[in-house]
């Protein structure tokens, strides 16, 4: 019966209360006997076998699940990517990569970084590891001119993410 009735007035209490600005009550273990709301976050609950009132607080709501808009995310649900997965990109590359002159004999690989917007823009391209300065000229500028990206997901919402990426040069046909 105590149970139902702290239940009830729990519960009475609580209704009038705009659920996104105050945090839930705490869970009522099965020895309380009374609960006094203190605060928005602060509570005292009775243990008879305590002999006394316990101040419990309950955190604020978890922000987990919200974003920072302005934070670059290097830990994502799922991964930026070019329209049409790695192989298109592949293609791109291929079809507007252009070898500068006087770099034929050059091969490897220029590393390049950069941020996938929310939106899927790119920003913040550069050159982590380079060639050669006309072979990284030609890396940033076939990247910068690129189709926007699918964005990175967190907590099912687009974020901001750092990416690294490579060509391959020279970029084979």
């Amino acid at each position: 019966m105590k149970a139902f009735l702290i239940t009830t007035l729990l519960f009475l209490a609580f209704t009038s209360v705009n659920a996104q600005t105050t945090p839930p009550p705490p869970p009522i273990p099965p020895d309380v006997d009374q609960v006094v709301k203190v605060d928005s976050s602060r509570y005292k609950l009775r243990v008879p076998s305590k002999g006394r009132m316990v101040d419990v607080k309950v955190d604020e709501p978890n922000p987990q699940n919200s974003i920072d808009p302005n934070k670059i995310y290097t830990e994502f649900e799922k991964a930026p990517e070019f329209p049409g997965g790695l192989e298109k990109f592949a293609i791109y590359l291929q079809q507007n990569f252009k070898l500068p002159p006087n770099s034929e004999g050059i091969h490897g690989k220029v590393l390049l970084s950069f941020v996938v917007e929310r939106n899927g823009s790119l920003t913040d391209v550069r050159i982590a590891s380079g060639l050669s300065p006309e072979i990284d000229k030609e890396a940033l500028r076939v990247i910068k001119k690129g189709p926007k990206w699918h964005p990175g997901i967190w907590n099912s919402k687009p974020v901001r993410i750092a990416y690294l990426t490579h060509i391959d040069v020279p970029v084979n046909p």
